[in-house]
């Protein structure tokens, strides 16, 4: 990241106010400390839970980043205390069925099978799944097979417009995060 970005660049990131809110406040931090934000969320899951989901640039997060983060990330929240009521801090690593919501995750995982959901129809559709080939010029390139033609084609479909994009299960795309997986 150059100096010129913000640490919160993607609308994916943090989808609500109160989310993006958090995400300001925490982005920074998280920079300082080695890590890159991948998602925040507030559910009503189990009470409320605060998940925060990070990794180092190089895609690795260890459980005492995990541990590490949390820490710092509980001592800012309860100074800036941004969540009324009581609540419950995750923060974990993006895991194998990982949310896509960088435009640099569409490169790392390029020959990778998504499934993206955009927030407005294009071709009269909401609804894509497909082999990743990348971003560019501000959208993310999916190959996937489109009615009318023998091969499978290649789509851009714009980063502003998407709602949910995440990888999907595969055994190649298990057999990929091994291999990333740090070792020691």
């Amino acid at each position: 990241m150059n100096g010129a970005e913000t640490p919160v660049q993607s609308h994916m990131i943090a989808t609500g106010a109160l989310e993006r809110r958090i995400a300001g406040l925490i982005a920074p931090l998280a920079a300082d400390m080695g890590y890159e934000l991948v998602r925040v969320h507030l559910s009503g899951a189990n009470g409320r839970t605060l998940q925060i989901m990070a990794e180092r640039p190089d895609g690795t997060m260890k459980v005492e980043d995990c541990e590490e983060l949390s820490h710092a990330v509980s001592a800012l929240i309860d100074v800036e205390d941004p969540v009324d009521g009581t609540f419950h801090l995750e923060v974990s690593s993006p895991g194998i069925g990982r949310p896509l919501t960088r435009p640099k995750d569409f490169e790392t995982w390029a020959g990778f099978e998504a499934k993206i959901e955009l927030s407005e129809p294009l071709a009269e559709r909401k609804r894509f799944r497909g082999i990743l080939q990348g971003f560019e010029e501000n959208e993310v390139l999916l190959e996937m097979d489109v009615e009318g033609y023998d091969e499978p084609q290649v789509i851009g479909l714009p980063f502003a417009q998407l709602r949910e994009a995440k990888l999907v299960m595969t055994d190649a795309l298990i057999e990929e995060s091994l291999k990333r997986r740090p070792h020691g």
